[in-house]
């Protein structure tokens, strides 16, 4: 259902496919429809943590991860709708394109989420985080360590 001012696009994205992804693993959550928080700082409210299930193969690619450090999980909002262009969300005070959102609703439903690593089990490919506002069973995309002397830009203040 759409809200005043939103836009939907003339096209669906999925039509357009131009490249290949393949999920490295999933993540096990508390979350589903209905039940899950808005975003990240709500999700750590809650102090439900999560975890990522990594699929066969993909283990090796936590050495060098740690206990309390942070990464960035890329997840894929596989039952989100990626029509919207311009959405109406209820935060703000009027339509936003949607490339100015952290709505999932979204061209391609990639999601971006700054954890902590809470456990981690290397053998069995399992990495326990702080939180997520994702769906029990969302695929995940990638996994990539948060570095502040990269991913802070020079000079930025809040």
């Amino acid at each position: 259902m759409s809200r005043l001012g939103e836009t939907a696009l003339p096209f669906d994205p999925a039509d357009r496919i131009e490249a290949g992804l393949s999920f490295i693993g999933h993540v096990r959550s508390p979350w589903g429809p209905g039940t899950a928080p808005r975003n990240l700082r709500a999700a750590r409210e809650t102090g439900q943590g999560a975890r990522i299930e990594l699929r066969e193969g993909y283990a090796a690619g936590l050495a060098g991860l740690e206990v309390g450090g942070a990464i960035q999980l890329l997840y894929w909002v596989d039952r989100g709708t990626r029509d919207l262009i311009v959405q109406s969300p209820r935060h703000a005070d009027g339509p936003r394109g949607t490339f100015a959102l952290r709505s999932p609703v979204r061209p391609n439903p990639i999601a971006l989420g700054t954890v902590v690593i809470t456990a981690l089990d290397r053998d069995a490919g399992v990495i326990g985080i702080d939180a997520t506002d994702a769906w029990d069973g969302t695929p995940v995309l990638d996994i990539k360590p948060w570095i502040a002397t990269v991913d802070v830009p020079p000079g930025w203040r809040p």
